[in-house]
This record gives C-alpha cells, structure tokens and sequence, in this order.
C-alpha cells in the first residue's frame, strides 16, 4: 500500500493485513470517516468489513443478531425512515452493484461492546481491527478541561484493547477532523499534546491527507451525501465539516443549518488522518479501568462522571500559540 519511499509507518503496520475490520468508534456517522481506508484496502486486495457504534435506534428484527447487542444491518433492514445511516450507507453500496453489511453495536456500557467485539472477530475472522473517530477527542486521557464526548470512543477503545491479541494482530485507531471538536469544547492544544505523547512512546504511526484527487476521498463524498440526503435535520457536523475542508472551503462555512449560530473555522488540517496503534491510547486513559466492566450505558456516563469530580488536576485550556 504506497511507495516504498517515505513510506508512513501506518502502512507497514497494515502491510501483512489479510481481513480488516472497520469501526466508527464514536457512534453515528464515525464509520464514515474510515470509509477512504475501507476503498484503499478492497483495492489493495484486503478484505474489509465494516462496523459502527450505532446511535440508531435498533429494531429487534433490523437484522442477524450475533449477539443481542450487535445486529448485521443491511439495506434491507427495517428502521426509523428519519436517522438510519447504517442503512442507508448500505443502500448506497447497493447502488454501486456490491452487498455491503454494517454490524451495529447498540450503545451500551463496555462490557457488552466488549463482548460483541469478540464474537464479530470470530465471525468475520480478522486479523486487524482499525477504530476511526470522526474528530480527535478520542486522544484526551482525561484530565482535560474539555473532554469532547467521550463515552463512546472510550467504551470502543476499551473494548478493543480487550481483544484476543493472539486472534487480533493490529489493533489501531485512526482521527479524521483535526479542529471539528472544538464545536464540542475540545482544547486542540491538547490534542497536539496527545499526538506528542503517542509520538514519544512509539504509538504514533504518522499523519496522511486525502484530498479529492484520490478516488477513495471521492467516494467518501459520494456516500456522505447520499446518506446526509436521506438524514433530514440529523445531518452529521463532523463529515459535513470534512467534505467542506476536502472542498478547498475554509473559515465560518456552514454545510448544514445544524451548526448555524456558531462559529466553524474550516481548514485543511480537518482532511488528515492521524494514525496511532491502539494500545498506546488506551494505555494514557486515566480512567479506562473504571469503565471497562460497566454494563449499561448509564453506568459508563456515571464512571467517567465520577471521575471528573474527583480531585484530578484539570489541565487548563490553551491557546494555540499560531
């Protein structure tokens, strides 16, 4: 995958990949944002799947269950006709001629993810596991001031990090959107710091751009679209923030009436991937381990909630000094 010079240590990792699991980490339309890497592995010769954590809401009969918490929707499945992207970005796989399935974690507490995880691994036999948040909050540890939402990332990250590492060989995790959590209060300071950190302790596998030369960036808009179309009013801020940045837009643009009101601040740093290898994440969370046996969705809001509250020295926003 590439040329041998000035070869990212991402794509050596990927390299002996033989079946690649696709995860939207963060809910909603996060999977979205590994859809360029889904494109370059298929063409690549890899065989690829993809997975959400879902923030729709799953019928009992939208699909196969694998486990009672992990549903295979297909562009069949029956659902809410209003917010149903799993479904639809199916539907549009259906339209170019392929059956994709996406396998939908219902959002739970992490031990139930955790355990849909496995089953999904050995059903779809993968060797390879790459998260993809859409934004970067995935990286706060949490002594940050402002955390982003982090339920999901940090039950996702906490559930893979889990894996069999005799069955699961790579596990990664992948940030499309530098800047796009700053709508949710996210210092980008410390987001560089975060990339520093993994940088020193050898978890920082280097940075690529898409831009819309590249076919895989090219369906990514494609499927964005054709989805955001058919998601009235529940447009994503997060791939409609991408697209504009993929589109040479820059500043206060706004892709969607959802973000108007606000201030955006487009810019091209938004079309990166940032790469890292999963472990290195999880290892800085400094509350992972009081998260890893909730249950419940509940229980996992309580658990990071608590630990905001306790005495933690909070680390105060900055200014980014550019």
């Amino acid at each position: 995958m590439g040329p041998a010079f000035l070869r990212l240590p991402f794509f050596d990792e990927l390299e002996p990949a033989r079946r690649v699991l696709i995860t939207g980490a963060g809910g909603g339309f996060d999977l979205f944002s590994g859809l360029p890497l889904y494109f370059a592995l298929r063409a690549a010769g890899k065989e690829a799947f993809l997975a959400n954590l879902s923030f729709s809401s799953l019928r009992p009969d939208a699909g196969r269950h694998l486990t009672p918490t992990l549903v295979e929707v297909t562009a069949e499945s029956i659902g809410s006709e209003y917010y149903f992207p799993e479904k639809h970005l199916s539907q549009w796989f259906a339209d170019q001629g392929q059956s994709v399935p996406i396998y939908c974690f219902h959002r739970t507490g992490a031990a139930p993810i955790a355990r849909s995880y496995a089953a999904l691994v050995a059903e779809l036999q993968t060797d390879t596991v790459i998260l993809v948040d859409g934004g970067t909050d995935s990286l706060m540890r949490g002594d940050e001031q402002g955390l982003g939402t982090p339920q999901e990332d940090m039950a996702s990250i906490a559930a893979v990090a889990a894996l069999d590492e005799s069955r699961v060989l790579r596990k990664m995790l992948v940030c499309l959107g530098f800047g796009v959590d700053a709508y949710h209060g996210v210092c980008h300071a410390h987001v560089l710091e975060a990339i520093a950190d993994l940088s020193a302790s050898g978890g920082y596998l280097g940075a690529l751009s898409l831009t819309l030369d590249m076919p895989e960036a090219r369906q990514f808009r494609a499927a964005v679209n054709y989805v955001q179309q058919r998601t009235p009013d529940r447009e994503s801020i997060v791939c409609s923030s991408i697209v504009s940045a993929l589109e040479g837009r820059f500043g206060n643009h706004h892709a969607t009436e959802r973000t108007s009101g606000s201030e955006l601040f487009i810019n091209p740093l938004m079309s990166l991937y940032w790469c890292f290898r999963l472990k290195a994440v999880a290892r800085r969370i400094l509350y992972l381990d009081r998260i890893v046996h909730t249950e419940e969705y509940y229980e996992l809001t309580r658990a990071i909630k608590q630990f905001q509250v306790e005495p933690v020295t909070v680390r105060a926003r900055r200014e980014l000094p550019m």
